[in-house]
């Protein structure tokens, strides 16, 4: 089977339609419907499902996606591997999330570094969106990422044996009010959603802002959204200003911002699921191994578990 091939039934399944798979690929949307007719005659059966609306992939596409990935990543591998002969270390490449990166790698890394000192360490920052399919490809070596309620975002092949994922998880991190330090449920010990039915909020990211709503609905309203960021300290010194309250993760809840006030909610109180996400055939490889260990140490030590 034609390697490009592969490639074009992965761009098609990320976009939903052989235009903007061509568009991505630089190709023209009649060579993709090419290579896609030209690989569902080589398997004997149909991979893509077309409609007006576009396209959308079979069980026997999914499976070639899957498959597509797995030889990507290995020729991604067998590419870094190459150009590591040269150097004669080993080097590890991670990618991670904003608050992830900051409170628990360092640590991490630097236990690393004291098992394995001829590593070569790289970091990519990014969201879990942008660095789940970075593991797959074979781009990074592993990637420190979460999820809400759903699935973990980021490609088509999902986790578990048929995607050759291993996801690792470390720890919940818990999702808290943030209010001005005067506000008068301040003081609580913990707070019901629904007692902030009435204020104005101001967010730090998009994917927050969903995940409010959500379970504002089960808790009877509609929130009313201030101000949104893509940063948690900046969505925190707007809450300092009395611009409104906020729903920020544990982690993210440093540096300190004064004259706040971080309240729990009470159950059943929305979390973020952190994990570490690698090619299950590198997962026993020595230096991901042991920089999996040192996340698990780190979030056990933030946690208190």
């Amino acid at each position: 089977m034609d390697v490009q091939r592969f490639r074009v039934l992965r761009a098609v399944a990320e976009h939903g339609s052989f235009n903007r798979a061509a568009a991505a690929l630089h190709l023209t949307p009649s060579a993709v419907s090419q290579h896609v007719a030209a690989l569902e005659r080589s398997v004997g059966t149909e991979v893509v499902a077309r409609s007006t609306r576009g396209v959308t992939l079979t069980e026997a596409g999914r499976i070639m996606v899957g498959a597509a990935e797995s030889v990507a990543a290995e020729l991604a591998d067998a590419r870094r591997q190459i150009d590591r002969l040269g150097t004669g270390r080993p080097q590890l490449t991670v990618a991670t999330f904003t608050t992830g990166g900051r409170v628990l790698l360092p640590g991490a890394l630097a236990r690393l570094t004291a098992a394995h000192p001829d590593t070569v360490l790289h970091v990519r920052e990014g969201e879990p969106e942008q660095t789940v399919p970075l593991v797959r490809q074979g781009a990074v070596d592993l990637a420190l990422a979460y999820h809400f309620d759903g699935p973990l975002p980021g490609g088509t092949g999902g986790q578990g044996p048929r995607s050759g994922a291993r996801w690792t998880p470390l720890m919940e991190d818990p999702l808290r009010a943030v209010l001005p330090g005067d506000h008068p449920l301040a003081a609580r010990e913990t707070l019901d959603l629904a007692e902030l039915a009435s204020e104005p909020w101001v967010l730090g990211c998009l994917k927050t802002e969903a995940y409010l709503r959500r379970y504002a609905e089960r808790a009877g309203f509609a929130p009313e959204i201030r101000g949104t960021t893509t940063d948690y300290f900046f969505a925190r010194t707007l809450v300092a200003s009395g611009l409104g309250v906020s729903l920020v993760p544990s982690l993210a809840h440093t540096p300190e911002v004064p004259g706040l006030r971080t309240v729990p909610l009470a159950a059943p109180a929305p979390a973020r699921h952190l994990g570490v996400l690698t090619l299950a055939r590198h997962a026993d490889r020595p230096q991901t191994a042991a920089l999996v260990g040192a996340l698990r140490e780190e979030a056990r030590a933030w946690s208190g578990a």
